[in-house]
């Protein structure tokens, strides 16, 4: 490495003259040149376009990537300039054990088959996340990163360097006033009450060099002016580009919320689909559950939930209020609201009756809702307004 202690000791001089420029001006013992009011506002509109560029930019890979361990791994591979491998998400992970776990409890029973269902559900909401986080990241993250590792950083060293030539401008002005002032003193006229004219000769010849010092003061001064007002026009320049940025940003943050909308319509198609394959499930569960049709009768706890209804007791026999199909199924339209022991419940999900004796669901309406003995218990018999039909426990929030 060639080492030039001149260029050393040089840097070392200018680097300790801007230093003591610096400080005096901030304890107000020298004056500072004030940058143009349109250079400031655009200075002031850069920091503000930084700041917030990078809390939007560390909160949205919060947003993308909650886990701060893989955050860090992403960091160190894209710093490595390697390929980032891909990771399975959460979505798809739980979706996978659904299915292992299916096998084992066995496909063909109601909670193995349950089990399938949802899980391949919850590998495409994975693989339907999976695709929102690239494409966030290539039309969102992308840009942001850009502009902050490579746009700013070439403003900011521009900005330092402008800072610098203000320095240097500070310093020949204050050399210029000095210079001035000791010619000004030097050229006063001596005193020539002096029996030796000595002092007259020493005057004249003082004033000489004072006045080649302010020659070469001011022409210092016009190279740091001329430095100073290129860099300025540069630096300009460059900050009024973050129009452009936030032009840019601006559809980066359309395509952010495209991506958002796509993948939450997904996700809500998936679901609407899962949630009509699990409304056939609960007909499994009554079929599993059916009471007995013998002619014990049942425990009083049961036969108490409806005062005044008597269960019945032998598959022949007949309750009031209550008719029976020849197959022994409730005849749900025959069936008469208790005087007791009915409340009101708030619908979780849509649902839509499978036959005559369900009744049709709409999410967030409020209906009432009673059980009747010889009723499988995952099922209510609701009322609304004039309807009446079966209606399952799982999508219902039963008030007090």
């Amino acid at each position: 490495m060639d080492f030039n202690l001149k260029k050393l000791t040089s840097d070392a001089g200018v680097f300790f003259t801007r230093a003591v420029q610096f400080t005096e001006e901030k304890l107000g013992s020298a004056e500072k040149t004030e940058l143009d009011a349109h250079l400031e506002n655009l200075i002031a509109r850069a920091d503000c376009t930084k700041n917030w560029t990078e809390k939007i930019f560390r909160q949205t890979e919060v947003l993308l990537q909650p886990n701060p361990s893989a955050r860090i791994e992403e960091f160190f591979y894209e710093k490595l300039d390697k390929k980032i491998p891909s990771r399975t998400t959460n979505g798809e992970l739980l979706g996978q054990y659904m299915l292992d776990a299916a096998k084992d409890f066995g496909p063909g029973t109601p909670y193995g088959s349950t089990l399938i269902t949802v899980g391949e559900y919850q590998s495409r909401l994975g693989g339907a996340e999976r695709e929102f986080l690239q494409t966030s990241a290539i039309n969102f993250l992308t840009p942001l990163r850009n502009f902050l590792e490579g746009d700013w950083r070439t403003i900011s060293k521009e900005r330092r360097l402008l800072e610098n030539r203000r320095l240097d401008l500070d310093i020949c002005k204050a050399r210029v006033k000095k210079a001035k002032q000791a010619e000004a003193k030097a050229a006063a006229e001596p005193d020539f009450q002096e029996t030796r004219p000595r002092n007259y000769v020493l005057s004249a010849s003082a004033s000489a060099l004072w006045s080649e010092e302010v020659d070469k003061a001011e022409q210092e001064l016009r190279v740091a002016q001329t430095e100073f007002d290129r860099q300025a026009e540069v630096t300009r320049l460059l900050l009024e580009g973050i129009s452009s940025t936030h032009v840019n940003h601006l559809r980066c943050l359309h395509e952010f919320v495209e991506a958002q909308a796509t993948y939450y319509a997904q996700c809500h198609q998936y679901m609407q689909e899962l949630q009509k394959e699990l409304s056939r499930y609960p007909n499994s569960f009554a079929s599993n559950a059916k009471p007995s049709t013998s002619a014990t009768c049942p425990s009083p706890v049961s036969s108490a939930t409806l005062p005044g209804v008597s269960p019945p007791c032998l598959a022949s026999s007949s309750t009031p209020g209550i008719a029976q199909e020849p197959s022994g199924q409730l005849k749900i339209q025959d069936v008469q609201q208790p005087s007791t022991g009915h409340r009101k419940a708030k619908v979780l999900y849509d649902y839509d009756a499978h036959d005559t004796s369900e009744l049709s669901l709409l999410a967030d309406e409020l209906i009432t809702v009673y059980t009747v003995p010889g009723m499988d218990p995952d099922w209510l018999v609701g009322e609304r307004g004039n309807q009446k039909g079966k209606v399952p426990v799982t999508y219902l929030e039963l008030l007090s």
